[in-house]
């Protein structure tokens, strides 16, 4: 593992060098005469290494950028990923300027304790020893990396990091200490004592399976619970859990051992390629005309508040991978905001009109939704004797929809549909917001 790196490609470090950069999670290293002086993690490679040179650094920083003379990365495709990564590399080769391992004397640990209501808590490698515990997880390089993995995992599974008191603690009232075990104690109903106890021994658990790196276990666990409560018709309780098993999906797609980049560093590449290929064949299994290679794929869709201020997003993927330079807002005209296929028309009458120009031409064009938006494009795309194929995207279960044939999508196919889906529904989402913001503080001026 200490080798991978020297034998990683790379960059030389001239002016302007990190517009090559991919905007992706991973891990960068900054090299000195081909040893590694520096290893870090970024949840868009291109915006951090670039913030390097563009800000006015001091101290350790500054000498550590003005010491290095070339780059490495390596893609990967989740920021829990980049996270897990970092700390490995960073053990095994102890790069000059992260401070944080370079005295191993106190490192940061994740640690499960061993209470009648296990808390979840960091300590340093001194205190180990101290406290009686279910599980230790680390070393981690850094505090901010036991944060940030401790942070995704709290908005999931609630839990206590403060010994009993005598009133619910303040991330309790913000959804992070639920059930908070003081409240647990200081409540006389036995039943909800019991749920509430149960309840929370369960997000322990699945905790624990996370670290551990059982998070398909976890998933297929809550998958089973949530099929259970909407059979007894808890649907509320089914719309929790399902928002936790998209929450695990958010932060784990694609989910890959972290050994296995170091194994191979272009395994981002051959992902997307994988994914990609999958996709084409999907669509060359029912028939559906596509050109050979499935370089450039176009996302959209549409947002609005009961018909105001409706925009419309185009995010375009090439080789699997958002291009952020060919991404496209438009401010829906027509006065039928309300109406997904209105704008869709708009919105492609207007897309059409930059085919030659820089904006360029896709191979494949995917719409947020079923068979009403996928028409609603291919009207418009017929009349002006337009030949790009379009597909659909439609939810629960997510599918895909290709003329007549609706396409139930797993696998890495799902990963990539439902990554560009995410990402147009986010930038169109993002539009709309800010025209909303926009309109309000006009009114109060």
């Amino acid at each position: 593992m200490a080798n991978i790196l020297k034998k990683l490609p790379k960059i030389k470090i001239v002016p302007k060098f990190y517009r090559v950069l991919p905007e992706t999670a991973g891990i960068y290293v900054f090299f000195k005469g081909g040893t590694p002086i520096y290893i870090g993690k970024a949840i868009n490679l291109k915006r951090r290494v670039s913030s390097y040179f563009d800000l006015d650094l001091e101290g350790k920083t500054a000498k550590m950028v003005s010491e290095a003379d070339e780059l490495s990365y390596i893609q990967v495709g989740s920021e829990l990923e980049a996270l897990l990564l970092e700390a490995k590399l960073v053990r095994v080769n102890m790069p000059k300027y992260n401070i944080a391992l370079k005295d191993d004397k106190h490192p940061l640990y994740i640690q499960i304790t061993k209470e009648v209501y296990p808390r979840v808590i960091t300590v340093r490698k001194i205190d180990l020893s101290t406290i009686k515990a279910i599980a230790n997880y680390g070393p981690f390089p850094s505090s901010t990396n036991v944060r940030s993995v401790l942070k995704m995992i709290r908005r999931i599974f609630p839990y206590s990091d403060h010994k009993i008191g005598k009133r619910p603690c303040l991330y309790s009232h913000i959804g992070l200490c639920n059930p908070c075990p003081n409240m647990i104690e200081m409540t006389s109903d036995k039943s909800q004592i019991i749920n509430w106890k149960r309840k929370y021994m369960g997000n322990i658990r699945n905790i624990k399976s996370i670290l551990d790196g059982k998070i398909r276990r976890v998933q297929s666990g809550l998958v089973k619970e949530m099929r259970k409560a909407s059979d007894i018709q808890d649907y509320e309780q089914a719309s929790q859990i399902r928002d936790q098993i998209e929450r695990i999906e958010y932060i784990t797609r694609p989910q890959m051992p972290t050994d296995y980049y170091i194994q191979n560093p272009n395994l981002y590449e051959d992902v997307k390629k994988h994914e990609l290929d999958g996709l084409s064949k999907i669509l060359r299994d029912v028939k559906f005309k596509i050109p050979d290679s499935l370089k450039r794929i176009e996302c959209y869709d549409i947002a609005h508040l009961a018909g105001t201020n409706a925009t419309a997003s185009m995010v375009t993927f090439i080789n699997g991978e958002a291009d952020k330079t060919f991404y496209r807002h438009f401010r829906i005209r027509q006065a039928k905001g309300n109406s997904d296929v209105d704008s869709l028309k708009e919105v492609i009458k207007r897309r059409i009109s930059h085919l030659e120009d820089s904006w360029g031409k896709p191979d494949l064009i995917i719409v947020d939704g079923g068979v009403p938006q996928v028409n609603a494009f291919n009207s418009i795309l017929n009349q002006n004797k337009v030949g790009i194929p379009v597909v659909g995207i439609a939810k629960n279960p997510d599918r895909l929809i290709v003329g007549d044939s609706k396409i139930k999508l797993e696998g890495n196919v799902l990963h990539l549909v439902s990554r560009m889906r995410d990402e147009a529904h986010r930038f169109a989402r993002r539009y709309h917001h800010k025209l909303v913001s926009n309109e309000l503080i006009g009114k109060h001026l």
